[in-house]
């Protein structure tokens, strides 16, 4: 689904209301638990968590004007997804992350290389997210880039 926002805040906002209270709760486990120097912002038509220019100048390799992104959170049209670029690009982590979902959702996972996707809010994993995004710093995310993905 597109919205036409130009802030986290107003696509909360314009999410249907049935998916509206689980999509703030995710928003609010990834602030709470994501490290320090991480930015939230619209990215992409979602609301994205980038490390920053002043932390990163090169910048994303496909457009190096934007900043590195890193997970972004997104309601499309039939389910909650949540895009995370270190379990696409570190094995160990999508192997823990695969490992732990069991323990945590009675739903089975639902994933691509980066997208998580959730098609009853309702079973989120909220704790298993937070652990999720308490793995990787800034820091650890720009070394595994450049070591996965620049070339």
């Amino acid at each position: 689904m597109t919205y036409h926002v130009s802030s986290p805040a107003e696509y909360v906002a314009s999410i249907p209301e049935e998916r509206r209270k689980s999509f703030e709760k995710l928003r609010q486990t990834i602030l709470e638990n994501i490290p320090d120097g991480f930015q939230e912002e619209m990215s992409y038509g979602m609301i994205g968590y980038v490390v920053p220019h002043r932390l990163y100048p090169k910048g994303y390799h496909c457009d190096p004007k934007l900043p590195l992104p890193f997970v972004a959170i997104a309601s499309q049209k039939n389910f909650i997804a949540l895009y995370h670029m270190g379990i696409y690009a570190h094995p160990e982590l999508l192997d823990w992350f695969v490992a732990e979902f069991p323990k945590h959702s009675k739903s089975k996972l639902d994933m691509g290389k980066s997208c998580i996707r959730f098609k009853k809010p309702e079973q989120i994993p909220f704790d298993l997210i937070g652990q999720l995004m308490q793995k990787m710093s800034p820091e650890d995310w720009v070394g595994m880039y450049e070591s996965v993905f620049k070339r």
